[in-house]
Protein backbone atom coordinates (compact mmCIF):
# COMPACT_ATOMS: atom_id res chain seq x y z
CA UNK A 1 0.00 0.00 0.00
CA UNK A 2 1.31 3.42 -0.91
CA UNK A 3 1.68 5.94 1.89
CA UNK A 4 -0.65 8.88 1.44
CA UNK A 5 -1.27 11.80 3.75
CA UNK A 6 -4.41 13.44 2.47
CA UNK A 7 -4.92 17.07 3.44
CA UNK A 8 -7.30 17.87 0.58
CA UNK A 9 -10.04 18.93 2.97
CA UNK A 10 -8.15 20.66 5.74
CA UNK A 11 -9.97 21.97 8.76
CA UNK A 12 -10.38 25.30 10.46
CA UNK A 13 -7.72 27.46 11.93
CA UNK A 14 -9.18 29.72 14.59
CA UNK A 15 -11.31 32.22 12.72
CA UNK A 16 -11.25 35.94 13.26
CA UNK A 17 -14.56 37.39 14.23
CA UNK A 18 -15.69 37.84 13.07
CA UNK A 19 -19.58 38.28 -11.92
CA UNK A 20 -22.37 37.11 -12.39
CA UNK A 21 -25.07 39.50 -13.40
CA UNK A 22 -27.84 36.96 -13.79
CA UNK A 23 -26.80 33.98 -11.73
CA UNK A 24 -26.84 31.83 -14.87
CA UNK A 25 -23.18 31.44 -15.68
CA UNK A 26 -20.47 28.89 -16.24
CA UNK A 27 -21.15 26.03 -18.59
CA UNK A 28 -23.40 26.80 -21.48
CA UNK A 29 -26.35 24.88 -20.12
CA UNK A 30 -25.93 25.88 -16.47
CA UNK A 31 -29.36 27.46 -16.44
CA UNK A 32 -31.19 24.51 -17.96
CA UNK A 33 -33.82 22.74 -15.93
CA UNK A 34 -32.82 19.27 -14.73
CA UNK A 35 -34.32 16.68 -17.03
CA UNK A 36 -32.94 13.49 -15.54
CA UNK A 37 -35.17 10.44 -15.71
CA UNK A 38 -34.02 8.36 -12.75
CA UNK A 39 -34.23 4.61 -12.93
CA UNK A 40 -35.61 2.29 -10.27
CA UNK A 41 -36.55 4.30 -7.17
CA UNK A 42 -34.16 7.18 -7.74
CA UNK A 43 -35.44 10.72 -7.91
CA UNK A 44 -33.98 14.19 -7.62
CA UNK A 45 -34.73 17.90 -7.51
CA UNK A 46 -36.67 19.09 -10.57
CA UNK A 47 -36.37 22.86 -10.41
CA UNK A 48 -33.85 25.51 -9.50
CA UNK A 49 -34.15 28.57 -7.30
CA UNK A 50 -33.62 31.36 -9.83
CA UNK A 51 -33.41 34.01 -7.17
CA UNK A 52 -30.62 36.20 -8.54
CA UNK A 53 -32.24 36.80 -11.92
CA UNK A 54 -35.73 37.18 -10.48
CA UNK A 55 -35.56 38.69 -6.99
CA UNK A 56 -38.84 39.25 -5.19
CA UNK A 57 -39.73 42.93 -4.91
CA UNK A 58 -40.17 44.53 -1.51
CA UNK A 59 -43.09 46.77 -0.56
CA UNK A 60 -43.38 49.98 -2.60
CA UNK A 61 -44.79 51.82 0.41
CA UNK A 62 -43.65 51.86 4.01
CA UNK A 63 -45.41 49.27 6.17
CA UNK A 64 -47.62 50.68 8.91
CA UNK A 65 -45.54 52.01 11.79
CA UNK A 66 -42.20 51.64 9.97
CA UNK A 67 -39.38 54.17 10.23
CA UNK A 68 -38.49 55.43 6.75
CA UNK A 69 -34.79 55.54 5.82
CA UNK A 70 -33.61 58.13 3.28
CA UNK A 71 -30.82 57.16 0.85
CA UNK A 72 -29.93 60.84 0.37
CA UNK A 73 -28.76 61.06 4.00
CA UNK A 74 -25.42 59.31 4.51
CA UNK A 75 -25.54 57.19 7.66
CA UNK A 76 -29.31 57.54 8.06
CA UNK A 77 -29.89 53.81 8.57
CA UNK A 78 -27.32 53.47 11.37
CA UNK A 79 -28.42 56.68 13.06
CA UNK A 80 -32.12 55.82 13.06
CA UNK A 81 -31.37 52.31 14.30
CA UNK A 82 -29.43 53.79 17.22
CA UNK A 83 -32.20 56.24 18.14
CA UNK A 84 -35.12 53.80 17.80
CA UNK A 85 -36.20 51.16 20.33
CA UNK A 86 -35.98 47.41 19.91
CA UNK A 87 -38.53 45.68 17.67
CA UNK A 88 -38.64 48.61 15.24
CA UNK A 89 -39.35 48.07 11.55
CA UNK A 90 -37.27 50.12 9.10
CA UNK A 91 -38.25 50.65 5.46
CA UNK A 92 -35.43 51.64 3.14
CA UNK A 93 -36.54 53.85 0.27
CA UNK A 94 -35.44 53.03 -3.30
CA UNK A 95 -31.88 54.08 -4.03
CA UNK A 96 -28.32 53.57 -2.82
CA UNK A 97 -27.95 53.84 0.95
CA UNK A 98 -24.51 54.51 2.41
CA UNK A 99 -22.95 54.36 5.84
CA UNK A 100 -20.47 56.89 7.19
CA UNK A 101 -17.14 56.49 5.37
CA UNK A 102 -15.28 55.16 8.42
CA UNK A 103 -14.21 51.55 7.76
CA UNK A 104 -15.86 50.35 11.00
CA UNK A 105 -19.16 52.17 10.46
CA UNK A 106 -22.02 49.65 10.52
CA UNK A 107 -25.62 49.12 11.53
CA UNK A 108 -26.00 47.68 15.05
CA UNK A 109 -29.58 46.33 15.23
CA UNK A 110 -31.55 46.00 18.43
CA UNK A 111 -33.48 42.90 19.43
CA UNK A 112 -36.27 42.07 17.00
CA UNK A 113 -35.54 44.84 14.49
CA UNK A 114 -36.77 44.38 10.93
CA UNK A 115 -35.09 45.93 7.86
CA UNK A 116 -37.22 45.88 4.71
CA UNK A 117 -36.08 47.23 1.36
CA UNK A 118 -38.32 48.93 -1.17
CA UNK A 119 -37.84 47.92 -4.82
CA UNK A 120 -34.34 49.11 -5.77
CA UNK A 121 -33.10 49.62 -2.19
CA UNK A 122 -29.36 48.92 -1.93
CA UNK A 123 -27.02 49.20 1.04
CA UNK A 124 -23.62 49.83 -0.54
CA UNK A 125 -20.34 49.70 1.36
CA UNK A 126 -18.51 51.59 -1.36
CA UNK A 127 -15.48 49.32 -0.92
CA UNK A 128 -14.79 51.31 2.27
CA UNK A 129 -16.98 49.87 5.04
CA UNK A 130 -16.07 46.45 6.40
CA UNK A 131 -19.45 45.41 7.84
CA UNK A 132 -23.09 46.08 7.05
CA UNK A 133 -24.95 44.61 10.06
CA UNK A 134 -23.26 43.51 13.29
CA UNK A 135 -23.77 43.25 17.02
CA UNK A 136 -25.25 40.59 19.29
CA UNK A 137 -28.97 41.38 19.14
CA UNK A 138 -31.14 38.38 18.32
CA UNK A 139 -34.15 37.79 16.10
CA UNK A 140 -33.30 40.43 13.50
CA UNK A 141 -34.91 40.23 10.05
CA UNK A 142 -33.44 41.56 6.81
CA UNK A 143 -35.61 41.25 3.71
CA UNK A 144 -35.89 42.55 0.14
CA UNK A 145 -32.58 44.39 0.47
CA UNK A 146 -29.40 44.27 -1.60
CA UNK A 147 -26.17 44.44 0.42
CA UNK A 148 -23.04 44.88 -1.65
CA UNK A 149 -19.42 46.06 -1.93
CA UNK A 150 -18.36 45.71 1.70
CA UNK A 151 -14.78 44.70 2.47
CA UNK A 152 -14.78 42.38 5.47
CA UNK A 153 -11.42 40.82 6.39
CA UNK A 154 -10.65 37.19 5.52
CA UNK A 155 -12.91 34.68 7.35
CA UNK A 156 -15.25 37.44 8.55
CA UNK A 157 -18.68 38.38 7.22
CA UNK A 158 -20.68 41.41 6.15
CA UNK A 159 -24.23 40.60 7.30
CA UNK A 160 -24.66 39.32 10.88
CA UNK A 161 -20.96 39.86 11.34
CA UNK A 162 -21.03 38.76 14.99
CA UNK A 163 -23.06 35.56 14.37
CA UNK A 164 -26.01 36.59 16.53
CA UNK A 165 -28.85 34.11 17.01
CA UNK A 166 -32.27 33.94 15.44
CA UNK A 167 -31.70 36.12 12.38
CA UNK A 168 -33.91 35.75 9.33
CA UNK A 169 -32.49 36.68 5.93
CA UNK A 170 -35.12 36.44 3.21
CA UNK A 171 -35.58 37.76 -0.32
CA UNK A 172 -32.20 39.48 0.05
CA UNK A 173 -29.31 39.85 -2.37
CA UNK A 174 -25.86 39.76 -0.76
CA UNK A 175 -23.27 40.22 -3.45
CA UNK A 176 -19.79 41.40 -4.44
CA UNK A 177 -18.44 41.63 -0.90
CA UNK A 178 -15.01 40.59 0.34
CA UNK A 179 -14.70 37.50 2.59
CA UNK A 180 -18.15 36.10 3.50
CA UNK A 181 -21.38 37.75 2.48
CA UNK A 182 -23.14 36.38 5.53
CA UNK A 183 -22.28 34.84 8.90
CA UNK A 184 -24.67 32.60 10.86
CA UNK A 185 -25.89 32.09 14.39
CA UNK A 186 -28.20 29.58 16.03
CA UNK A 187 -31.74 29.29 14.65
CA UNK A 188 -30.81 31.40 11.65
CA UNK A 189 -33.00 31.13 8.58
CA UNK A 190 -31.72 32.08 5.14
CA UNK A 191 -34.54 31.83 2.60
CA UNK A 192 -35.11 32.77 -1.03
CA UNK A 193 -31.98 34.92 -1.17
CA UNK A 194 -29.17 35.46 -3.66
CA UNK A 195 -25.63 34.95 -2.29
CA UNK A 196 -23.55 35.93 -5.29
CA UNK A 197 -19.98 36.77 -6.23
CA UNK A 198 -18.57 37.17 -2.72
CA UNK A 199 -14.82 37.03 -2.27
CA UNK A 200 -14.60 33.99 0.00
CA UNK A 201 -17.94 32.43 1.01
CA UNK A 202 -21.56 33.11 0.24
CA UNK A 203 -22.13 32.26 3.91
CA UNK A 204 -19.73 31.28 6.68
CA UNK A 205 -21.70 29.38 9.34
CA UNK A 206 -19.30 29.91 12.20
CA UNK A 207 -19.80 31.11 15.76
CA UNK A 208 -16.81 31.92 17.98
CA UNK A 209 -18.35 30.37 21.11
CA UNK A 210 -20.51 27.29 21.26
CA UNK A 211 -22.15 25.42 18.40
CA UNK A 212 -24.75 26.71 15.96
CA UNK A 213 -28.05 24.82 16.15
CA UNK A 214 -31.25 24.87 14.15
CA UNK A 215 -29.88 26.38 10.93
CA UNK A 216 -32.19 26.54 7.89
CA UNK A 217 -30.93 27.35 4.37
CA UNK A 218 -33.82 27.07 1.93
CA UNK A 219 -34.61 28.17 -1.61
CA UNK A 220 -31.50 30.26 -2.18
CA UNK A 221 -29.25 30.75 -5.17
CA UNK A 222 -25.60 30.46 -4.15
CA UNK A 223 -23.46 31.34 -7.14
CA UNK A 224 -20.00 32.50 -8.13
CA UNK A 225 -18.51 32.81 -4.66
CA UNK A 226 -14.81 32.66 -3.78
CA UNK A 227 -13.89 35.26 -6.38
CA UNK A 228 -10.67 35.71 -4.37
CA UNK A 229 -9.64 32.12 -5.23
CA UNK A 230 -8.43 31.57 -1.68
CA UNK A 231 -7.46 27.89 -1.99
CA UNK A 232 -4.81 28.86 -4.50
CA UNK A 233 -3.68 31.90 -2.52
CA UNK A 234 -3.39 29.78 0.65
CA UNK A 235 -2.96 26.23 -0.54
CA UNK A 236 -4.74 23.71 1.67
CA UNK A 237 -6.45 26.39 3.76
CA UNK A 238 -9.87 24.70 3.55
CA UNK A 239 -11.29 28.21 3.67
CA UNK A 240 -13.71 28.46 0.75
CA UNK A 241 -17.06 27.27 -0.48
CA UNK A 242 -20.42 28.46 -1.63
CA UNK A 243 -21.29 27.86 2.03
CA UNK A 244 -18.95 26.61 4.77
CA UNK A 245 -20.32 25.09 7.99
CA UNK A 246 -18.36 24.74 11.22
CA UNK A 247 -19.66 22.90 14.31
CA UNK A 248 -23.31 23.21 13.28
CA UNK A 249 -25.62 20.92 15.25
CA UNK A 250 -28.78 20.50 13.21
CA UNK A 251 -29.16 22.00 9.74
CA UNK A 252 -31.70 21.74 6.95
CA UNK A 253 -30.24 22.63 3.57
CA UNK A 254 -33.00 22.25 1.00
CA UNK A 255 -34.20 23.52 -2.33
CA UNK A 256 -31.13 25.62 -3.10
CA UNK A 257 -29.38 26.17 -6.42
CA UNK A 258 -25.65 25.98 -5.68
CA UNK A 259 -23.70 26.57 -8.85
CA UNK A 260 -20.61 27.99 -10.50
CA UNK A 261 -18.74 28.59 -7.27
CA UNK A 262 -14.96 28.60 -7.48
CA UNK A 263 -14.12 25.58 -5.34
CA UNK A 264 -16.59 23.50 -3.32
CA UNK A 265 -20.34 24.07 -3.40
CA UNK A 266 -21.29 23.04 0.18
CA UNK A 267 -18.59 22.20 2.74
CA UNK A 268 -19.31 21.03 6.31
CA UNK A 269 -16.04 20.95 8.26
CA UNK A 270 -15.29 19.88 11.86
CA UNK A 271 -17.87 18.42 14.25
CA UNK A 272 -21.02 19.21 12.34
CA UNK A 273 -23.94 16.91 13.11
CA UNK A 274 -27.49 16.15 12.04
CA UNK A 275 -27.63 17.63 8.53
CA UNK A 276 -30.41 17.12 6.02
CA UNK A 277 -29.26 18.09 2.55
CA UNK A 278 -32.16 17.53 0.18
CA UNK A 279 -33.85 18.68 -3.01
CA UNK A 280 -30.95 20.88 -4.04
CA UNK A 281 -29.50 21.40 -7.50
CA UNK A 282 -25.71 21.49 -7.16
CA UNK A 283 -23.91 22.01 -10.44
CA UNK A 284 -20.90 23.39 -12.27
CA UNK A 285 -18.85 24.13 -9.16
CA UNK A 286 -15.08 24.04 -9.78
CA UNK A 287 -14.58 21.61 -6.90
CA UNK A 288 -16.69 19.04 -5.11
CA UNK A 289 -20.43 19.51 -4.91
CA UNK A 290 -20.38 18.49 -1.24
CA UNK A 291 -17.68 17.83 1.35
CA UNK A 292 -18.72 16.43 4.75
CA UNK A 293 -15.57 16.37 6.87
CA UNK A 294 -14.84 15.17 10.43
CA UNK A 295 -18.58 15.33 11.09
CA UNK A 296 -21.52 13.12 12.03
CA UNK A 297 -24.98 11.87 11.07
CA UNK A 298 -26.53 13.23 7.88
CA UNK A 299 -29.19 12.53 5.28
CA UNK A 300 -28.28 13.48 1.70
CA UNK A 301 -31.22 12.79 -0.59
CA UNK A 302 -33.15 13.82 -3.69
CA UNK A 303 -30.43 16.13 -4.99
CA UNK A 304 -29.47 16.74 -8.61
CA UNK A 305 -25.66 16.92 -8.74
CA UNK A 306 -24.02 17.51 -12.11
CA UNK A 307 -20.92 18.83 -13.84
CA UNK A 308 -19.05 19.46 -10.60
CA UNK A 309 -15.34 19.10 -9.87
CA UNK A 310 -14.20 19.50 -13.47
CA UNK A 311 -11.57 22.11 -12.59
CA UNK A 312 -10.14 20.73 -9.34
CA UNK A 313 -10.39 17.06 -10.32
CA UNK A 314 -8.77 17.62 -13.70
CA UNK A 315 -5.97 19.68 -12.18
CA UNK A 316 -5.00 16.91 -9.77
CA UNK A 317 -5.18 14.25 -12.48
CA UNK A 318 -2.90 16.30 -14.71
CA UNK A 319 -0.44 16.45 -11.83
CA UNK A 320 -0.41 12.66 -11.79
CA UNK A 321 -2.24 12.32 -8.48
CA UNK A 322 -4.15 9.02 -8.36
CA UNK A 323 -6.31 9.92 -5.35
CA UNK A 324 -10.03 9.59 -6.25
CA UNK A 325 -11.04 13.25 -5.90
CA UNK A 326 -14.78 13.04 -5.60
CA UNK A 327 -17.86 15.09 -6.25
CA UNK A 328 -19.34 13.94 -2.92
CA UNK A 329 -16.48 13.56 -0.46
CA UNK A 330 -17.07 12.08 3.00
CA UNK A 331 -13.84 12.56 4.91
CA UNK A 332 -13.54 11.09 8.41
CA UNK A 333 -17.32 11.41 8.73
CA UNK A 334 -19.92 8.84 9.61
CA UNK A 335 -22.94 7.78 11.58
CA UNK A 336 -22.61 7.78 15.35
CA UNK A 337 -25.71 6.84 17.39
CA UNK A 338 -24.14 8.21 20.57
CA UNK A 339 -24.33 11.72 19.09
CA UNK A 340 -27.98 12.79 19.21
CA UNK A 341 -29.49 13.41 15.78
CA UNK A 342 -32.45 12.55 13.56
CA UNK A 343 -30.44 9.63 12.18
CA UNK A 344 -27.63 7.45 13.46
CA UNK A 345 -25.86 7.11 10.12
CA UNK A 346 -24.98 8.97 6.95
CA UNK A 347 -27.53 8.00 4.34
CA UNK A 348 -27.06 9.02 0.70
CA UNK A 349 -30.03 8.08 -1.46
CA UNK A 350 -32.29 8.99 -4.38
CA UNK A 351 -29.76 11.43 -5.80
CA UNK A 352 -28.86 11.84 -9.47
CA UNK A 353 -25.16 12.43 -10.11
CA UNK A 354 -24.55 13.18 -13.77
CA UNK A 355 -21.29 13.94 -15.59
CA UNK A 356 -19.29 14.99 -12.57
CA UNK A 357 -15.59 14.35 -12.10
CA UNK A 358 -15.93 11.02 -10.24
CA UNK A 359 -18.62 10.04 -7.79
CA UNK A 360 -18.51 9.40 -4.02
CA UNK A 361 -15.34 8.87 -2.00
CA UNK A 362 -15.30 7.65 1.60
CA UNK A 363 -11.92 8.50 3.12
CA UNK A 364 -10.00 8.39 6.39
CA UNK A 365 -6.57 9.76 7.13
CA UNK A 366 -5.11 7.20 9.52
CA UNK A 367 -2.78 9.83 10.98
CA UNK A 368 -5.54 12.34 11.72
CA UNK A 369 -6.95 11.91 15.22
CA UNK A 370 -7.23 13.90 18.44
CA UNK A 371 -3.88 15.19 19.70
CA UNK A 372 -2.00 14.11 16.57
CA UNK A 373 0.18 16.61 14.70
CA UNK A 374 -1.64 15.43 11.55
CA UNK A 375 -4.94 16.66 12.96
CA UNK A 376 -5.43 19.83 10.94
CA UNK A 377 -8.55 20.65 12.98
CA UNK A 378 -6.55 23.07 15.11
CA UNK A 379 -6.79 21.28 18.44
CA UNK A 380 -10.35 20.04 18.07
CA UNK A 381 -11.29 16.57 19.20
CA UNK A 382 -14.19 14.29 18.37
CA UNK A 383 -17.59 14.84 19.97
CA UNK A 384 -17.01 11.68 21.99
CA UNK A 385 -13.97 12.93 23.93
CA UNK A 386 -14.26 16.01 26.12
CA UNK A 387 -10.58 16.43 26.90
CA UNK A 388 -8.20 16.19 23.96
CA UNK A 389 -5.28 15.50 26.29
CA UNK A 390 -6.79 12.11 27.11
CA UNK A 391 -5.95 10.99 23.57
CA UNK A 392 -2.35 10.13 24.34
CA UNK A 393 -0.32 7.05 25.12
CA UNK A 394 -0.89 4.67 26.71
CA UNK A 395 -4.67 5.19 27.10
CA UNK A 396 -5.33 5.79 23.40
CA UNK A 397 -4.25 2.25 22.58
CA UNK A 398 -7.18 0.64 24.38
CA UNK A 399 -10.96 0.96 24.57
CA UNK A 400 -12.78 3.28 24.65
CA UNK A 401 -10.26 5.89 23.51
CA UNK A 402 -8.88 3.75 20.69
CA UNK A 403 -12.21 4.16 18.91
CA UNK A 404 -13.36 7.50 20.30
CA UNK A 405 -10.23 9.57 19.63
CA UNK A 406 -10.56 9.11 15.86
CA UNK A 407 -13.17 10.56 13.54
CA UNK A 408 -14.42 7.53 11.64
CA UNK A 409 -16.07 7.10 8.27
CA UNK A 410 -18.58 4.51 9.34
CA UNK A 411 -22.25 3.55 8.96
CA UNK A 412 -22.49 5.19 5.54
CA UNK A 413 -25.42 3.83 3.49
CA UNK A 414 -25.37 4.74 -0.23
CA UNK A 415 -28.39 3.42 -2.11
CA UNK A 416 -30.96 4.05 -4.82
CA UNK A 417 -28.85 6.68 -6.55
CA UNK A 418 -28.25 7.11 -10.28
CA UNK A 419 -24.65 7.71 -11.39
CA UNK A 420 -24.20 8.78 -15.02
CA UNK A 421 -20.84 9.41 -16.67
CA UNK A 422 -20.25 10.35 -20.31
CA UNK A 423 -16.52 10.91 -20.68
CA UNK A 424 -17.08 12.80 -23.95
CA UNK A 425 -19.04 15.38 -21.96
CA UNK A 426 -16.58 15.60 -19.07
CA UNK A 427 -13.74 15.46 -21.62
CA UNK A 428 -11.62 13.04 -19.66
CA UNK A 429 -9.92 9.72 -20.22
CA UNK A 430 -8.63 8.81 -16.74
CA UNK A 431 -9.40 9.42 -13.06
CA UNK A 432 -12.88 10.90 -13.57
CA UNK A 433 -14.71 7.58 -13.18
CA UNK A 434 -14.10 6.56 -9.54
CA UNK A 435 -16.26 5.40 -6.65
CA UNK A 436 -14.06 4.78 -3.62
CA UNK A 437 -13.66 3.69 0.00
CA UNK A 438 -10.09 3.95 1.27
CA UNK A 439 -7.53 5.23 3.77
CA UNK A 440 -3.80 5.88 3.83
CA UNK A 441 -1.15 3.76 5.49
CA UNK A 442 -0.73 5.01 9.08
CA UNK A 443 2.77 6.32 9.75
CA UNK A 444 2.94 8.88 12.57
CA UNK A 445 3.30 10.10 15.28
CA UNK A 446 5.46 7.37 16.78
CA UNK A 447 2.90 6.74 19.56
CA UNK A 448 -0.01 6.33 17.15
CA UNK A 449 -2.02 3.11 17.62
CA UNK A 450 -3.30 3.42 14.03
CA UNK A 451 -0.14 2.64 12.10
CA UNK A 452 -0.06 0.38 9.09
CA UNK A 453 -3.19 -0.87 7.34
CA UNK A 454 -5.50 -0.93 10.35
CA UNK A 455 -7.61 2.06 9.35
CA UNK A 456 -7.69 1.11 5.66
CA UNK A 457 -8.98 -2.35 6.54
CA UNK A 458 -11.52 -0.92 8.98
CA UNK A 459 -13.06 1.64 6.63
CA UNK A 460 -13.24 -0.91 3.82
CA UNK A 461 -14.67 -3.97 5.57
CA UNK A 462 -15.41 -3.34 9.25
CA UNK A 463 -17.19 -0.01 9.64
CA UNK A 464 -20.52 -0.82 7.97
CA UNK A 465 -20.03 1.31 4.87
CA UNK A 466 -22.33 0.00 2.18
CA UNK A 467 -23.34 0.71 -1.41
CA UNK A 468 -26.45 -1.10 -2.72
CA UNK A 469 -29.33 -0.82 -5.20
CA UNK A 470 -27.73 1.90 -7.30
CA UNK A 471 -27.79 2.44 -11.07
CA UNK A 472 -24.52 3.11 -12.90
CA UNK A 473 -24.37 4.29 -16.50
CA UNK A 474 -20.93 4.72 -18.03
CA UNK A 475 -17.42 3.27 -17.59
CA UNK A 476 -17.28 3.33 -13.79
CA UNK A 477 -14.36 1.95 -11.79
CA UNK A 478 -14.15 1.29 -8.07
CA UNK A 479 -11.36 1.83 -5.55
CA UNK A 480 -11.11 -0.10 -2.27
CA UNK A 481 -8.74 0.15 0.69
CA UNK A 482 -6.04 2.23 -1.06
CA UNK A 483 -5.85 4.17 -4.31
CA UNK A 484 -3.71 1.60 -6.07
CA UNK A 485 -6.49 -1.02 -5.82
CA UNK A 486 -8.76 -0.23 -8.77
CA UNK A 487 -11.58 -2.72 -9.35
CA UNK A 488 -14.11 -3.48 -12.05
CA UNK A 489 -17.77 -3.87 -11.15
CA UNK A 490 -17.57 -7.64 -10.68
CA UNK A 491 -14.59 -7.34 -8.34
CA UNK A 492 -16.35 -4.57 -6.39
CA UNK A 493 -19.40 -6.78 -5.93
CA UNK A 494 -17.37 -9.89 -5.14
CA UNK A 495 -15.45 -11.10 -2.11
CA UNK A 496 -14.08 -9.52 0.03
CA UNK A 497 -15.73 -6.16 -0.71
CA UNK A 498 -19.29 -7.30 -1.49
CA UNK A 499 -20.46 -3.83 -2.43
CA UNK A 500 -23.42 -2.73 -4.57
CA UNK A 501 -25.69 -5.72 -4.08
CA UNK A 502 -28.78 -5.20 -6.19
CA UNK A 503 -27.08 -2.53 -8.30
CA UNK A 504 -26.70 -2.45 -12.08
CA UNK A 505 -24.00 -1.12 -14.37
CA UNK A 506 -24.38 -0.29 -18.07
CA UNK A 507 -20.94 0.66 -19.32
CA UNK A 508 -22.21 2.53 -22.37
CA UNK A 509 -21.39 6.23 -22.18
CA UNK A 510 -24.08 8.83 -21.63
CA UNK A 511 -27.39 7.52 -20.50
Amino acid sequence: MRIRIRHWASAAAPLALGLLATGCVGTSDAGAEPNDAPSKSTSAAVSVARVCANPAAGPAKAPAGAVTVDPAVVGDLAAKTKSSPANTTFWLRPGKHRLDPDRYAQVIPKEGNRYIGAPGAVLDGGKKNQYAFGGNAGDVTISHLTVQRFVAPHDEGVVNHDSADGWVIEHATIQYNSAAGLMAGARQQVRDSCLRGNGQYGMNAYQAKGRISGLVVEGNEIVGNNTGDWERRREGCGCTGGIKFWAVNGADIRGNWVHDNRGTGLWADTNNNDFRIENNVIEANDGAALIYETSYNAVIRNNTIRRNNWVDGRREAERGDDFPYATVYLSESGGEPRVKARTGKIEVYRNVLENNWSGITLWENADRFCNSPANTSSGDCTLLVKDTDHCAKPAISTAPLYADCRWKTQRVDIHDNRFVLDTSVVKCTVMCDRMAVLANYGTYPDWSPYKGERVAEAITTKQHNRWHDNVYVGPWKFVAQDQSRVLDFAQWQGTPYQQDAGSTLDPRAGG
